[in-house]
């Protein structure tokens, strides 16, 4: 089994999985919504690796989402990271970015951005008395769905072992659910995966999870997916070969989030 770490891949997770699960985070944590509203202006902050890729958000009042144009009106910071390996060293607490941004951008960075990604640190791995608390073990719960559907097709189109199982798989959709409240859909086309909106339109297969406390144990390790499909915690239905090697790729992105 392929075990090593793309640092490519996994500065792809982290800037587009991690990252880009703060607008869901501003959704479920009231603590991000607290932060969020002393902003006296939206602000665009961009993330970007030198010679490699970028992701940019926006923060505003209402909450986190995913910029869209380059709308004036906005104090604007920007985090640039030398390469991959000091993007995921940041991400692991082990080093900084290198920021740009004027006076207002700055105190954005310290004072907003600085605890609201620290809060989503906290949310993704949270300690044992931070899982006492059943509201926060259920966004938790929502946040490590989020992250790992969103990694799952970055490690699909980009690690040497995800694209050898989205190879195997055919063209259509395949919907990730939690009981009847949470719905993703993943499309494949010509092997090549990508997150869609959910439509009233029929998958071409469904992973379901029982409920959000299976998907969580499964997420984080604590279950086996296997056992959880033997006793009936994961089912699953449709064209089986598209649930098959998601289930693969998501055995992958597990490598990428657990470092």
């Amino acid at each position: 089994m392929l075990t090593e770490i793309d640092e490519r891949v996994l500065a792809a997770v982290n800037l587009h999985a991690v990252l880009g699960a703060l607008p869901k985070l501003s959704e479920v944590a009231p603590d991000a919504s607290r932060l969020l509203a002393g902003l006296a202006q939206p602000v665009r902050l961009t993330a970007r690796v030198i010679g490699g890729e970028s992701m940019s958000l926006v923060f505003a009042r209402d909450g986190i989402r995913a910029a869209e144009g380059d709308r004036g009106g906005m104090t604007r910071a920007t985090l640039v990271f030398r390469s991959p390996a000091h993007l995921n060293a940041v991400l692991d607490g082990a080093g900084s970015p290198l920021p740009i941004a004027g006076p207002a951008g700055i105190r954005f960075l310290t004072q907003v951005f600085t605890p609201i990604s620290d809060l989503l640190g906290r949310y993704l791995r949270p300690s044992d008395a931070d899982l006492a608390d059943p509201a926060f073990t259920d966004a938790h719960r929502v946040l490590l769905l989020e992250v790992a559907v969103g990694a799952i097709a970055i490690v699909a189109n980009r690690d040497r072992s995800g694209r050898f199982s989205a190879g195997q798989m055919t063209d259509g959709d395949l919907d990730i659910t939690v009981g009847d409240a949470l719905r993703h859909r993943l499309r494949v086309r010509e092997h090549t995966l990508s997150r869609v909106p959910v439509t009233d339109a029929a998958p071409r297969a469904v992973f379901r999870f029982a409920d959000l406390q299976t998907a969580g144990d499964v997420l984080a390790g604590r279950e086996s997916a296997l056992a959880c499909v033997g006793d009936g915690r994961i089912a699953i239905r449709g064209y089986i070969p598209l649930v098959d090697n998601t289930s693969r790729i998501l055995d992958r992105v597990g490598h990428y989030l657990g470092k």
